[in-house]
Formats: C-alpha cells, sequence, structure tokens
C-alpha cells in the first residue's frame, strides 16, 4: 500500500501520470489511491519530486 503525506504533496500529478495500473487520481487538490488496484511497483514513489509518497509494508 502506498502512503500519501499529504503535507509534503503539492498535487503536481505525476504520480498519476507514471502509475501502470491508474490506481491514482488527482481529483482537484486530492490524491487518492485505489489499494486494490496498485501492484506496488513503485513507480509513483520514485517520480514523486518531493517524496510524499512511500510504500507501507503490510505485515
Amino acid at each position: 500500500m502506498i502512503k500519501i503525506d499529504r503535507y509534503r504533496c503539492g498535487y503536481c500529478g505525476a504520480c498519476v501520470t507514471v502509475c501502470p495500473t491508474e490506481a491514482i487520481d488527482l481529483l482537484g487538490l486530492w490524491i487518492e489511491i485505489k489499494d486494490e488496484e496498485c501492484n506496488g511497483c513503485k513507480a509513483c514513489v520514485n517520480i514523486c519530486p518531493v517524496g510524499a509518497l512511500e510504500l507501507e509494508h503490510v505485515v
């Protein structure tokens, strides 16, 4: 699951454009990640210019 730091996120939309499963939506000034569609590839984490996204490890 991808975790968003909403204080760091600038809502630029880079993560939305790079997601191969289209699991991320930019709704106005709000990022929504559909966990059931996310494959954990970290493309969004790697492209985020401010480091607002991270892969949360589920135990």
